[in-house]
C-alpha cells in the first residue's frame, strides 16, 4: 500500500532538482541572440510609440527624457537580480519558481500571481496600443473602423469589440502554438526591422525639432495634480516603468536556454541598456517636435508627430513597422505568461492541464488560456488603466526577487548551482532594488494600487482553497 503524502505547509521550500525534472520537456533552442531579440523586441514595444507622448503631456513636460532614465535605473537594479536568478535557477516561471526555492511556496504563490497580473495585462495593453496606431495608419488613407469594432466596450464611443486587438493576439498565439524556433526567426527579423525605424525616426524627428518645445525643460508643479516639477517626474517614471518590464520575460523563458548561466544575464542586461538609449533619445525627439501638450490622449504619438511635421511618407513607414514591431513585445509577453501559467499548472498551484505540453514540447494549453483572458481584460479596461496595472504586479515580483538574493548567495555553490553571473555590489545592491522597486510602487495612482490589492485578496484566496491542497511541490517523498 502506498503511503499518502502529506502537505508541509504555506512555507515549504521547493528542491532545485524538482524544477529541474519537471522542465525537462521543455525544448533548449534559445541563444544569446533570441534571447536579445527577445528582450528588445518586448521592451522597445508599444511603449517607445505611445508613453513619451502621453507620460510628457500628463506628468513631466520635456523632462520625460528624466523620467525614462528614473525608471530605467530602478529596472536595471531589478534586471541584476534577474540575471544572477536565471543563472542559477534557469526554470520556467522565473520569479515564481524562484521564490519556491528560496523563500517558501506562498511566496512564490504571490511572485507568480504579480507576474500573472502583468503578463495578463501587457498583452492586453500591448494589443490595445497595436490597435491605436493600426487605426491611426488607417485614418491617414481615409479608412475607418466602424465603432462597433474599433474599440472595446469599456472605452466608450459605441465600441462592443476592439477587432484590431483581438487579431494582434490571435496572430501571436498561432505562431506560438507552431513552436519557439519559429518565433524565435520571425522575432529577429521583426526586432532588427524595427530598431532600424526607431533610428529613422530619430533622425527625420531631429530635422523638426524647435527647441522652445523644450522650455521649460521641468514644468513648474501644478498643486493638487500629478502633472510638473519633481513630483510629475516621479510620477512619469511609475507609469513608464511598464516600458522596461520586458527583461523578465527573458527570464520566463530561461528553462528552453542553451547555456543558461552566460545566455541569461547577457540577454537581460544587454536587452535592456539598448532599450534605455533608444527611449531615452525618442522621448528627446517628441517633445522637440511639437509642444508636449499636443500629445495628450495620443496613443500614436510618434506617428502623428511625423504626419503633422510634414513627413507622411516616414510617418506611413514608421506606422506599418511599429505595426510589426508591436508584435515583438505580444510575443514576449505571451510567450512569457504561458511558460508562467504551465509553471502553475506543472506545480498543481492551478489545474493541472495547464502544466501539459504536447509532443513538441509546447505548453499551449496554458498558451491558450492566457490568450482568452488577456482579450477579456482588455474589453474590460481602458488603456490608460492598463497602464498603471502592468506596473503594480511587475514591481511586486521586482521586490521579491531583489530580497530573494540575500536568501540565494549563501546556498550557491551547495544545494544551487554557482551561477554565471552575481549581482554586484552585494549586500547593497539588492537592497537599493527592493527599496528603489518600493518607491516607484508608492508613486503608482491610488487606482492602480486598488486593483493589485484586489488581484492579491483574491489570489490568496484561490492559493487558500485550492493551490495549497493541490500543491505538488508540498508533498514529502
Amino acid at each position: 500500500m502506498s503511503e499518502s503524502k502529506p502537505k508541509t505547509g504555506w512555507l515549504h521550500k521547493a528542491t532545485p532538482a524538482s524544477f529541474v525534472s519537471s522542465d525537462r520537456h521543455l525544448r533548449k533552442t534559445l541563444g544569446v541572440k533570441e534571447m536579445l531579440a527577445l528582450g528588445i523586441g518586448t521592451i522597445v514595444s508599444t511603449a517607445i510609440f505611445t508613453l513619451p507622448g502621453i507620460v510628457a503631456a500628463n506628468h513631466a513636460g520635456p523632462a520625460v527624457a528624466i523620467s525614462f532614465v528614473i525608471a530605467a535605473i530602478v529596472s536595471g537594479l531589478a534586471a541584476f537580480a534577474y540575471a544572477e536568478f536565471a543563472s542559477a535557477l534557469p526554470f520556467a516561471g522565473s520569479a515564481y519558481s524562484w521564490a519556491n526555492v528560496v523563500f517558501g511556496e506562498v511566496f512564490g504563490w504571490i511572485a507568480g500571481w504579480a507576474l500573472l497580473a502583468e503578463y495578463f495585462i501587457a498583452v492586453a495593453f500591448v494589443a490595445s496600443g497595436w490597435s491605436a496606431n493600426f487605426k491611426l495608419f488607417l485614418g491617414s488613407h481615409h479608412l475607418v473602423l466602424p465603432p462597433a469594432l474599433a474599440g472595446s466596450f469599456a472605452a466608450g464611443h459605441g465600441g462592443v469589440i476592439d477587432i484590431a486587438a483581438l487579431f494582434a493576439v490571435l496572430v501571436v498565439a498561432v505562431l506560438l502554438w507552431r513552436g519557439t524556433n519559429t518565433t524565435a526567426r520571425v522575432e529577429n527579423v521583426l526586432v532588427v526591422g524595427k530598431v532600424i525605424v526607431i533610428l529613422i525616426f530619430i533622425g527625420v524627428g531631429l530635422t523638426a525639432i524647435h527647441p522652445g518645445n523644450y522650455v521649460p525643460f521641468i514644468p513648474a508643479h501644478k498643486p493638487g495634480t500629478e502633472f510638473g516639477g519633481w513630483s510629475g517626474i516621479f510620477s512619469g517614471a511609475s507609469q513608464i516603468f511598464l516600458a522596461y518590464i520586458g527583461f523578465d520575460s527573458i527570464a520566463s523563458s530561461s528553462a528552453e536556454a542553451k547555456d543558461p548561466k552566460k545566455t541569461m544575464p547577457r540577454g537581460i542586461i544587454g536587452s535592456l541598456i539598448i532599450a534605455t538609449i533608444l527611449f531615452v533619445a525618442v522621448a528627446l525627439v517628441l517633445v522637440g517636435m511639437f509642444h508636449y501638450s499636443k500629445y495628450a490622449n495620443n496613443a500614436a504619438p510618434a506617428a502623428w508627430a511625423l504626419l503633422h511635421s510634414g513627413h507622411e511618407f516616414t510617418s506611413n513607414l514608421l506606422s506599418v513597422v511599429a505595426l510589426l514591431g508591436m508584435f515583438t513585445a505580444i510575443i514576449g509577453m505571451m510567450l512569457a505568461g504561458s511558460r508562467l501559467l504551465y509553471a502553475f499548472g506543472r506545480d498543481g498551484l492551478l489545474p493541472s492541464f495547464l502544466g501539459k505540453v504536447n509532443d513538441k514540447g509546447l505548453p499551449n494549453n496554458a498558451l491558450l488560456v492566457l490568450s482568452v483572458i488577456a482579450i477579456l481584460i482588455g474589453s474590460v479596461f481602458s488603456f490608460t488603466e492598463l497602464a498603471g496595472l502592468i506596473s503594480a504586479g511587475t514591481l511586486i515580483a521586482f521586490i521579491i526577487v531583489s530580497l530573494g538574493i540575500y536568501a540565494l548567495r549563501p546556498r550557491e555553490g551547495k544545494d544551487i548551482q554557482e551561477p554565471g553571473f552575481k549581482m554586484p555590489f552585494y549586500p547593497v545592491m539588492p537592497a537599493l532594488a527592493a527599496l528603489g522597486s518600493g518607491f516607484i510602487f508608492y508613486e503608482l495612482d491610488n487606482q492602480a494600487k486598488m486593483y493589485a490589492f484586489g488581484w492579491f485578496v483574491i489570489g490568496l484566496i484561490i492559493y487558500a482553497i485550492y493551490g495549497s491542497k493541490h500543491s505538488k511541490l508540498s508533498q514529502k517523498k
